[in-house]
């Protein structure tokens, strides 16, 4: 089983940026897709990006295409999610997962992998 260690979220003013980071020390991680998920209090986890094996293709939610931003980086076995113009509603617990095949990435039920979560916190 890989490990997924995601780096310290934090707090930030609306309209202000983020970055995170995701460690796999699986050993796997230029062959899998990852994936950013995130849960609000009383809601469901939700679907933030994801991004395939290859790099070659990515996809977000609705609500952060535009602003957030996911990256490989196969050297040092990382997955990034860059959050810009940050709103209120972007208040969450993030969580980085991994899977093998890049189908259905939308659903968190696909992934096998997944990292303890960090806390980002918006304020206006």
């Amino acid at each position: 089983q890989v490990q997924l260690v995601e780096s310290v979220g934090g707090s930030v003013e609306a309209g202000g940026s983020l970055r995170l980071s995701c460690v796999d020390s699986g050993g796997t991680f230029s062959r899998y897709a990852m994936g950013w998920f995130r849960q609000a209090p009383g809601k469901e986890q939700e679907f933030v990006a994801a991004v395939s094996g290859s790099g070659n293709m990515r996809d977000y939610a609705d609500s952060v295409r535009g602003r957030f931003n996911i990256s490989k980086d196969v050297t040092k076995n990382t997955v990034n999610l860059q959050m810009d113009n940050l709103k209120v509603e972007d208040t969450a617990v993030y969580r980085c997962a991994e899977r093998r095949i890049w189908k259905r990435w939308w659903k968190g039920e696909g992934y096998e992998s997944w990292g303890q979560g960090t806390q980002v916190t918006v304020s206006s």
